[in-house]
């Protein structure tokens, strides 16, 4: 069986009432209960994830190395800023996909650069909450490929 890991950065706690104009009206919980559905479907168990603190976030990834083969990370606004997760991204070995809910691309400039981008895998973007899904097939095919 494989094992995902799905982090979600700070303020992800808040989807559902957080622009949901952008964002979308499905909770944190009811996102996580959809892809470990989707994810058990693939013979795949997914833990899930979700921090406000950046050092916790970089804990999660050293906790992971031999035990999770693919981690999916919606880093929220710690993509434009955390070296210390990208580092530890890195570090661990672990093939990772980005993920962002709205497209970064087409807001705000400083949005526009990822720390992250250069060393994942792949990287969705723009498709809303149907990115957790697109994310997860994604990394689902590409470690099974590898084997």
């Amino acid at each position: 069986m494989m094992n995902i890991l799905l982090i979600n950065g700070p303020n992800l706690n808040l989807l559902g009432t957080r622009e949901p104009e952008i964002y979308g009206y499905k909770t944190l919980k009811d996102i996580e209960q959809d892809l470990m559905e989707a994810a058990k479907s693939k013979k795949t168990f997914l833990e899930c994830f979700q921090s406000n603190h950046e050092g916790e976030i970089v804990d999660k990834i050293h906790d992971s190395v031999k035990r999770i083969q693919g981690i999916l990370i919606n880093a929220g606004a710690f993509t434009h800023t955390s070296i210390s997760i990208r580092d530890a991204l890195i570090g661990s070995k672990i093939p990772f996909v980005e993920l962002h809910i709205s497209n970064i691309f087409s807001r705000e400039d400083f949005r526009k650069e990822s720390f992250l981008t250069d060393k994942a895998i792949g990287i969705i973007s723009g498709f809303g909450i149907n990115g957790y899904s697109l994310a997860l097939e994604g990394i689902i095919e590409y470690l099974s490929s590898k084997d």
